[in-house]
């Protein structure tokens, strides 16, 4: 199971939140039973990240999503802007 695509910041606050955050966020996501693969790094533009997943199934990829939705970072940064495409393996 594999996300990729960019997040996006509207401005330097919200731009300040990842960088505050993201650490912590990459940390804790790394350590999951399931990551194979976390990358968040700056993109062209100083609003924008790209971000790769890549989980060993969506079991271990929905488990990831939930963490992710009462965490710091996903209270923190829940008003900034996704674009995001999701493939599933054929075996996930």
């Amino acid at each position: 199971m594999t996300l990729t695509g960019r997040l996006i910041c509207a401005n330097e606050a919200e731009a300040a939140i990842v960088r505050d955050y993201l650490p912590e966020h990459i940390r804790l996501t790394r350590r999951e039973p399931g990551c194979l693969l976390f990358e968040v790094t700056p993109a062209d533009s100083p609003l924008v990240w790209e971000v790769r997943e890549t989980f060993t199934n969506r079991h271990a990829f929905d488990l990831h999503q939930a963490r992710v939705k009462g965490s710091a970072w996903g209270h923190a940064t829940a008003g900034i802007a996704r674009d995001y495409s999701i493939l599933q393996d054929e075996a996930g």
